[in-house]
This record gives structure tokens, sequence and C-alpha cells, in this order.
């Protein structure tokens, strides 16, 4: 585990499966918490068989459940649920991604485990929330970026509606839960009890969307796509060179200015079309041209040299080979040397976040299905071989 773990000492029960629930207990994973992960016998978690796939093994799943210990345990199954329910007291957390009302169904909601572990904070990761009209509905990544809106603002400008090209909603939701997790941790120290807490994907991601809300509460319009533009601010904007585009962030009327010096172009900050933002975004096309002309005869490092020398935000567009590649990613070690029990070494990419006084952990591991089920039975819970075997025998692990 990590050299002094920030959570080292804390150990969660992992009920969640697919990705908003496992990427937050990787988080704490990756800071030193030992995480039991429960997966349905023979099966395992739903994203194990999610591609891509190496020799038979989800790569997605070992790059999304690093850390982890995993348990083999039906819950559907009386000895199954028991066994649940042993694992509770020994437990500081509990997280689970169901649908609201299933928990109940397996006498593990919160009530339920309260009256086992008082203490626990008990994480609750749904599409809709615990209370709302919606929360029977089932909910997956798309889904939520639909109804989120952030579809409706993505894409090109008089597009149609796109999603984003990662699970943003997924990942953002887990480390909110995370976030809303180690918060009640710490209240725990000071206050000695236990929480529930209720974490929605939906929420997560109208919380995230400043920009567009800004003007959604406020001034009642409803953005659309913009392409790579910036919706408010101009020239925030993506531009092509001789070789792949660029980005640019020209944030006020100053970084204007350096903008057509960089261009060779002083005067055009003066230009009536161009004096202020609102101008500027009045004159969009025109500006555009302008610059895309500029940035059309250029090589990519020339335009970017030229632009950051005069302090202006800018970089190439990279694809995420550049960026694996990259002497930043090396720099930064944000690729680990992980190791799995079939493959030996596989690449990993833990919680990025650095501490004073803390390292990564040194060789994060991703696990076989059911490769902790002994250990776990045997060391945490004292069961002998009588009662694991009995266990096999009823098919609840």
């Amino acid at each position: 585990m990590v050299a002094n773990g920030l959570l080292k000492g804390i150990r969660v029960l992992d009920l969640s499966r697919v990705m908003s629930g496992p990427f937050c207990t990787s988080m704490l994973a990756d800071l030193g918490a030992e995480v039991i992960k429960i997966e349905m016998p023979e099966r395992g978690d739903e994203g194990r068989a999610f591609g891509p796939f190496r020799d038979g093994e989800s790569t997605y799943f070992m790059l999304l459940n690093r850390n982890k210990k995993s348990v083999t345990a039906d819950l559907k199954a009386p000895e199954g649920a028991a066994l649940i329910k042993s694992l509770i007291p020994h437990c500081d957390v509990l997280v689970e991604n169901f649908r609201p009302g299933v928990m109940a169904r397996l006498g593990l909601d919160y009530d339920s485990v309260k009256a086992i572990n008082e203490k626990i904070i008990y994480a609750s990761i749904s599409g809709f929330g615990q209370e709302s009209p919606l929360k029977d509905l089932p909910a997956f990544d798309l889904v939520i970026q639909a109804m989120s809106g952030l579809m409706s603002v993505t894409g090109p400008k008089g597009g149609p509606a796109t999603a984003v090209g990662e699970s943003v909603a997924d990942v953002c939701t887990g480390m909110f839960a995370a976030f809303g997790i180690v918060s009640a941790l710490f209240d725990r120290e000071r206050a000695g009890a236990g929480r529930h807490i209720d974490v929605s994907m939906l929420d997560a991601m109208m919380s995230m969307q400043l920009t567009g809300l800004s003007r959604q509460l406020y001034f009642d319009e409803t953005p659309s796509p913009a392409g790579n533009r910036h919706p408010i601010t101009y020239p925030v904007d993506s531009f092509p060179t001789l070789a792949g585009d660029i980005v640019m962030v020209c944030f006020s009327d100053a970084s204007f200015k350096s903008l057509g010096k960089a261009m060779g172009i002083p005067e055009l900050a003066d230009d009536p079309r161009f004096r202020t933002n609102a101008l500027r975004n009045q004159h969009e096309e025109e500006l555009r041209a302008l610059i895309s002309g500029w940035t059309r005869r250029l090589e990519p490092e020339q335009a970017l040299s030229l632009l950051r020398d005069a302090g202006i935000p800018a970089a190439p567009v990279w694809n995420l080979k550049q960026l694996a590649e990259s002497d930043h990613a090396a720099a930064r070690g944000l690729i680990a040397k992980g190791r799995h029990s079939r493959f030996g070494d596989v690449p990993l990419v833990p919680q990025p976040v650095r501490f004073s006084g803390s390292q990564p952990i040194e060789h994060p591991t991703t696990p076989a299905l059911g490769e902790h089920t002994q250990d776990v039975l045997a060391g945490l819970l004292r069961l002998d071989a009588k009662a694991i075997a009995a266990l096999k025998a009823a098919k609840a692990i």
C-alpha cells in the first residue's frame, strides 16, 4: 500500500459495478484504503464483459478496479447476503450503485446496515438520486449526458446534439462520491457518527456546467452547440495550421492586443469591429477568417511559439497516444506499472493528485475474479475450510 497513505486503515466494502462506483472506490484505493470488491460468482462485475479485451480479460476493468481485493458473493443468495452482513462490522465505508430500492430488497439498505454498524459511511450512487420522480429509470452515462444538457451544447455550431467522447457522467459522479465519502469520514472523526450519502449522476452533471448555468439561470438564455469556441469569450477557439489544429485562449482585451502583435497586425485591437469582446463575438466569422489565414501559413510549433511568446495560452490538439507518450506524462508518473496475476506487468492510471509526504502505490494491482475470496473469508472473517466449502457448495461464493 501507499507509504503514509492518507486513507490507510480505512476499509471499504464495494458493492458497486460498471463505472461510477468503481471509479469512486479506485480513487479511495489509490490513497491507501483497503477496498473489498464484491462480485457475482462466475461472471463478476458487468464491467468484466466490456471491451477491449486482452486474452479474454477486459482492459477497461483493469484500469477501473486497481488496488482492490476481489471477493465473490451472490447477494441474492441468503448465504451470500449473510456473508456481506458479516463483513459490515469490519468496514468503514460501503459503496453501492444499484437502482433505488434494490438494496432494500436485499436487506442491505442504509437503515439495515446502520443497525449492524452505526458508524458506517454508506454511499449510494444512482442516476437520479434516492428521492426523485425519475428514480426508477435505468441510467447509464449516455442517458445522463443526454438529460443533463451537456449533449445539447456539445458539437459543431448548428449541428446535432453530441455526446462527449468519454464517460464523463460516470467519472464525475464517481469523483463527487469520493469527495462525499472523505468529507463524511472527516466529520466522523469529530462527531463519531456515520452518514448516508446520496449521489445522483444527473445532479453531478448539472452542477458542473457553470458557463451554461450562468446564462440559463440569470438571463434565461438556453445554450446551444458552439463548436470548439468558448460560448462567451472570443477568440477562445481552435484554428488550423499546416499540420493539425491548435487552440488559443484570448480571454481579455489585453490578450487580444497581444494576439494582434503576434500576428504582425498591431492595429488589430483598434479595428472598430474587434475593440471589445461583444464586438468580437458580433464579428466572429470575420475575425476567425483573419486568424485562420495567419495560422494556416504556419507549422504548429511556429504558431505556438509566437503565441506563447506573446503571453497567450495556446496548445496543440493532441490525441491520447501523444499525451501518453509525452514528457509530461513521464515526469508526472501518470502511467504506473501495475501487476496482474495472469499478465504480469500492465499499465494502470492512478488518481492524479500528488500529496507531499506520501508516495503513490509503487506497483498497483488489478484483481482476477475472486482472487481474494479465500484470503478475506479466512483472514478477516476467520471462517474455517469447512465453512468456506459450504458457501461454495451453496454457490454463494
